[in-house]
């Protein structure tokens, strides 16, 4: 389901008179922001680390509102003695949950028979770094690794990469698939082939998530790390996240 994105909220608040005065925080809160945007799609709401501040998931995306529902504070909340940001875990949680409500068996993947580490990540079959990473898929399986793969073709639905995708989709069972992945990552033609896919789902979820671009990692914890990494240096990072 759409959700309006907070960004597109923030004009509104600076002019959002008071609440109705209602029976607690979260009731002026709804009632606040549904008077900006009757179709917003607002979750949990929930205090804040910061005394009468409030934190509202809005789809997979965090805000903070005072109690009174009249304030909106952008960015981040950070403890200042401990450096720590205390908006990111909330986010990994958000992105984990919603990543584990698709499932796995929405997803092409790769790895080793007992991985040590899984991350989830959105690629475009025609994206450069994308393909970087898949060349070298095994040596992520060797350093234990398991890639689930959602697909995520920047140039939106109908384009060449879409249609790549769903063609890698409908190529048959898992190892059809991920052998069609291979291909079609490393520029060789596959064969067109269209059936009831996932492909839409996966980028109504990047959309969600904030995605800007591929390749995209989400960690087993939610974490989001934009970009490629090597095998190595994602193995030391998955591992010292574990022990953390």
């Amino acid at each position: 389901m759409k959700t309006t994105s907070i960004r597109a909220l923030v004009g509104a608040m600076l002019t959002l008179s008071a609440a109705t005065a209602l029976a607690g925080p979260e009731e002026r809160i709804r009632e606040a922001l549904s008077a900006i945007d009757s179709n917003i799609q607002i979750g949990a709401i929930q205090p804040s680390p910061v005394d009468g501040l409030y934190e509202v998931m809005v789809g997979a995306e965090l805000m903070y509102v005072t109690g009174d529902g009249r304030h909106y504070v952008a960015g981040p909340i950070v403890d200042l003695k401990t450096r720590e940001d205390l908006t990111e875990p909330r986010l990994a949680a958000v992105r984990k949950a919603l990543i584990d409500e698709l499932g796995e068996e929405q997803m092409v993947v790769f790895g080793p028979e007992k991985p040590k580490h899984s991350i989830t990540v959105f690629t475009d079959i025609e994206c450069g770094y994308c393909r970087k990473l898949h060349s070298q898929i095994e040596d992520y399986a060797r350093e234990g690794i398991e890639v689930r793969y959602l697909f995520f073709p920047r140039a939106g639905e109908g384009s060449a990469a879409y249609e790549e995708a769903v063609s890698v989709w409908c190529a048959g069972d898992a190892e059809a698939r991920r052998t069609a992945m291979t291909q079609a990552k490393a520029g060789e033609p596959i064969d067109t082939k269209t059936c009831d896919n996932p492909i839409a789902a996966h980028m109504a979820l990047g959309r969600e998530l904030g995605l800007r671009g591929t390749p995209a990692i989400v960690t087993e914890d939610g974490s989001m790390i934009p970009g490629y990494v090597d095998p190595r240096r994602l193995a030391a990072r998955l591992e010292a996240g574990a022990g953390s």
